[in-house]
C-alpha cells in the first residue's frame, strides 16, 4: 500500500472522510473498485489490531461446521484477513442444507469436541440451549478482556439480537434481562413482497398494501397475466417452515399469537380466536384462488424458483429469496422489485417474522476463548461491511452497514424498493413465535392443518378448534400447559 493510499484510508478510519469520499479518492489514484475494497479491508484489519490483543491465541486452530450459504461464502472469502489479524488457523466442513442440520444434531448430541462453532438458526437454539449443547455467550460478550471494544454490541439491530437470546423458560420473552445469549446473529431474512413489475403493469395491478388487497391482486394477476402464471407464491409443505415466513408475518401484524402464557407460566394454544379464524380464511382463499396447483409441496426452493422463472407474479416470503431470484441466470433477473407488507390495514408498519442465521459455540469446544475470537470477528462490523458490499451478504444484522451509502446504492441500483422495504420493516422485525421446546412439532402440525383447509378436507373454524385442542393436549403432556 502506497503512502497516499494509506493516508486516505487512515483518514476514513478516523472518520475524517466518508465512504463515498474514500472510494472516489482511491479511484482518482487509479485504483479499481475491487482493489480499493481490498485495501480498505486490509486497513480495517490493521486498525482492529491496534485496539485489542488479537494475537492472544496465535498458532491455535479452530474448526467450524458450516451450511452452504452466501453468508459462509463471504466469510471464507475474507478469512485470510482473520488469519493475518490473529495468527490463528481456521478449518471447516461445509454441507448443503438438506443434510446440514442433521450433521449439527449428530455432533452436538454425541458431545463431540470436533467442532468449536457452527451456523444455526435461532429457532434451533431453543433445543440446543436447554439441552446443554451450546454455550451462553454473555460470558464473552460482556468481558472487555475478551471482546474488542469496537465490537459495538449496540450496533446490532435490536429486534434481531434479542431474538437470539432466551432465558430457557418456556414462554419466556426473547431478549429479557435474564436471557442467555445462545447465538450471535449473522444474517437474517425479513418476510415481505417480491413482485414482477412487468406482470403487475400488464394486469394493471398495484402493489398490495394489506391483506384484502393482496388477495384481490393475486386473483387478478392469476386471471390477467396469462401463460399459466399464478398470482402468489407462499410455502405449503408439511413443515414448520411453512408457518414462519409470510404466514406468521401477516398473522402477527393482526396482533395474533401462536400461544398464550398464563400468569402461572402455563402455555395454551392461541390460534383459534375469532380474529385468527378470519385471517386463516383469507389466507386459505388466497392459496385456493391464486396459488400454485401443487402448493402443498412448496418449500423455500419452489417458491423462489417459480418467481425467478416467471411462473409466479409475486411471493410473500423471505426478502433475500427475492434478492437471489433477481440475479444470476434466472429468467426474471433484473425484472423484480420489492415492497414491505403490512397485512393489517390498521397496523402502523410491517412486523415481519424473521429467520436468523447465527453463530453458536459448541459447549464441547476445547478452546472457547479462541473460538470466541473468531466469532466476534465474523460477526463484527468490519466483516459485515465487507460481506455486504463485496459479496451477497444480505441481510446484514448491523445498523452501521445499513447506513453505509455504498451498500444502499448497490441495492438501489439493482433491487428497486429493497432499501425502502428494509427501512419500513426492520423496526418491527423479530421472531414472533413463543420460545418453547415443542416448537417444531407444534408448527408442523399447524402446517398440516393448513393443508387440510386448503384441500377443503376440513372447514377453517373446525380445523383450528381441533388444532388448538391437540396442541393443548401436547403441552399438558409435556408439563407445559
Amino acid at each position: 500500500m502506497h503512502e497516499k493510499e494509506k493516508d486516505l484510508i487512515d483518514a476514513f478510519l478516523r472518520g475524517q472522510v466518508d465512504r463515498r469520499g474514500l472510494i472516489k479518492g482511491l479511484g482518482a489514484m487509479g485504483l479499481a473498485a475491487g482493489t480499493a475494497g481490498t485495501l480498505l479491508n486490509l486497513g480495517q484489519t490493521q486498525a482492529l489490531a491496534a485496539d485489542f490483543d488479537w494475537k492472544a491465541h496465535q498458532g491455535k486452530t479452530i474448526k467450524l461446521l458450516l451450511n452452504k450459504h452466501p453468508y459462509a461464502d463471504a466469510m471464507i472469502a475474507n478469512l485470510e484477513n482473520f488469519k493475518q489479524l490473529t495468527g490463528m488457523n481456521v478449518v471447516y466442513d461445509v454441507f448443503p442444507e438438506d443434510v446440514y442440520f442433521d450433521k449439527v444434531t449428530a455432533a452436538l448430541s454425541a458431545s463431540s469436541p470436533e467442532y468449536d462453532a457452527f451456523m444455526t438458526g435461532a429457532y434451533m437454539t431453543w433445543t440446543y440451549g436447554p439441552a446443554g449443547w451450546i454455550t451462553d455467550l454473555n460470558e464473552w460478550v460482556k468481558d472487555p478482556a475478551k471482546t474488542n471494544a469496537n465490537y459495538a454490541w449496540d450496533d446490532f439491530l435490536p429486534g434481531v439480537w434479542k431474538s437470539c437470546a432466551w432465558n430457557g423458560q418456556p414462554g419466556g420473552a426473547l431478549g429479557s434481562e435474564d436471557a442467555k445469549q445462545w447465538c450471535i446473529p449473522w444474517g437474517f431474512e425479513q418476510n415481505n413482497i417480491t413482485y414482477n413489475k412487468g406482470m403487475f403493469d400488464k394486469a394493471g395491478v398495484a402493489v398490495p398494501g394489506n391483506m384484502d388487497e393482496m388477495v384481490a391482486a393475486a386473483a387478478k394477476l392469476t386471471k390477467d397475466v396469462g401463460g399459466g402464471v399464478y398470482g402468489i407464491g407462499v410455502r405449503g409443505s408439511r413443515s414448520w417452515a411453512t408457518i414462519h415466513p409470510g404466514f406468521l408475518s401477516a398473522y402477527a401484524n393482526f396482533d395474533q399469537k401462536d400461544l398464550n402464557l398464563s400468569a402461572d407460566g402455563k402455555l395454551s394454544a392461541a390460534m383459534n380466536t375469532a380474529e385468527s379464524k378470519a385471517f386463516h380464511k383469507q389466507w386459505v382463499q388466497m392459496i385456493q384462488e391464486s396459488g400454485p396447483k401443487d402448493w402443498s409441496t412448496y418449500t423455500w426452493y419452489q417458491v423462489g424458483t417459480d418467481l425467478g422463472a416467471g411462473a409466479s407474479a409475486m411471493i410473500f416470503d423471505a426478502d433475500i429469496l427475492g434478492y437471489f431470484m433477481n440475479g444470476g441466470d434466472n429468467k426474471m433477473a433484473g425484472k423484480l422489485a420489492f415492497a414491505g407488507f403490512k397485512a393489517n390495514p390498521a397496523a402502523k408498519a410491517p412486523t415481519p417474522n424473521i429467520w436468523i442465521w447465527a453463530l453458536s459455540m459448541s459447549n464441547f469446544s476445547k478452546d472457547k476463548d479462541a473460538t470466541w475470537y473468531f466469532m466476534q470477528w465474523a460477526s463484527g462490523p468490519e466483516h459485515a461491511l465487507f460481506g455486504a458490499t463485496k459479496m451477497d451478504f444480505v441481510n446484514p444484522v448491523r445498523q452501521s452497514v445499513w447506513k453505509d451509502e455504498v451498500f444502499r446504492e448497490k441495492l438501489n441500483k439493482g433491487y428497486p424498493g429493497y432499501v425502502e422495504m428494509f427501512d419500513a420493516s426492520a423496526p418491527g422485525a423479530s421472531i414472533k413465535f413463543t420460545p418453547q421446546p415443542l416448537f417444531f412439532d407444534l408448527t408442523t402440525e399447524w402446517a398440516a392443518t393448513l393443508q387440510k383447509m386448503v384441500a377443503k378436507e376440513v372447514p377453517v373454524d373446525e380445523g383450528l378448534d381441533k388444532l388448538a385442542e391437540s396442541i393443548n393436549g401436547q403441552l399438558k403432556e409435556a408439563g407445559l400447559g
